[in-house]
C-alpha cells in the first residue's frame, strides 16, 4: 500500500492553527530548558506573536525578575506572575513562554488549560546546568550548590510539568530541530497528520 504524499508544511500548519483557534501555545519547564528560544522559533514557524511572561512582568513592574525576587520575595513574585499570565492568556492565539515556577500554581495551570495548550520542554540535568551556569540572573540559583537546587526543582516540578498536554524532550541540538519537533507534537495532539495531510476527526 503506497503512502500518501507528504503535505507541504504550510498545509499542516494551517490545519494546526485551525484546531488551535484562539488558544495559546504555552511553554513550561525548568530554567535553561529553552522555553524562550524554542518558543520564538515555533511562533515564527506558525506566524504567531511571541510573548515571554518574564519580559511582560519586567515591563509592568519596571523591575528585573532578580530585583523583584530580592525586594518582594518569591511569594509576591509568583502572585504577580500569575496575574500577568492570566491577562496575557485572554489574547490568543500566540506563543507564550512562562517562568519555571509558573506551572506550579494550580490557578495558572487551570487558566492555561482553559485558554491554551501546554508544552513541556523536558531537559536532563547536565543540559540545564550547562545552560544556567552561563547566566547570573537566576534568583533561585544563588546557592553554594546550584546543581543540588536544580535536582530539588526537578524532583518537585517534573511530576507537575508531566500534566502538560504535550511533552517534548529537548537536548543540545539546533533550535530549529527542537521547534520542528514541537510543531509535529502539536499536530499529533490535535490529530493533524503532519506527514500525510490527513486530519483525524
Amino acid at each position: 500500500m503506497n503512502a500518501l504524499p507528504a503535505n507541504p508544511p504550510d498545509e499542516s500548519h494551517a490545519a494546526l492553527l485551525g484546531r488551535l483557534g484562539n488558544r495559546s501555545i504555552v511553554f513550561v519547564g525548568l530554567m535553561g530548558a529553552g522555553k524562550t528560544a524554542i518558543g520564538r522559533k515555533v511562533a515564527a514557524i506558525l506566524g504567531l506573536p511571541f510573548i515571554d511572561s518574564d519580559q511582560e512582568i519586567e515591563s509592568v513592574s519596571r523591575m528585573s525578575v532578580p530585583e523583584l525576587f530580592e525586594r518582594y520575595g518569591e511569594t509576591e513574585f509568583r502572585a504577580l506572575e500569575q496575574r500577568v499570565i492570566l491577562r496575557v492568556l485572554e489574547h490568543g492565539p500566540q506563543v507564550l513562554s512562562t517562568g519555571g515556577g509558573a506551572f506550579m500554581s494550580a490557578q495558572t495551570r487551570e487558566a492555561i488549560a482553559g485558554h491554551g495548550v501546554s508544552v513541556w520542554l523536558k531537559a536532563e540535568i547536565d543540559l540545564l546546568m550547562d545552560r544556567v551556569s552561563k547566566k547570573q540572573n537566576r534568583p533561585l540559583l544563588k546557592s553554594a550548590d546550584p546543581r543540588a537546587v536544580i535536582e530539588r526543582l526537578m524532583a518537585e516540578r517534573y511530576p507537575v510539568y508531566a500534566a502538560a498536554n504535550v511533552t517534548v524532550p529537548t537536548r543540545d541540538d539546533r533550535k530549529e530541530v527542537i521547534a520542528a519537533e514541537v510543531v509535529n507534537a502539536l499536530c499529533g495532539y490535535f490529530g493533524v497528520a503532519a506527514a500525510t495531510g490527513e486530519v483525524r476527526s
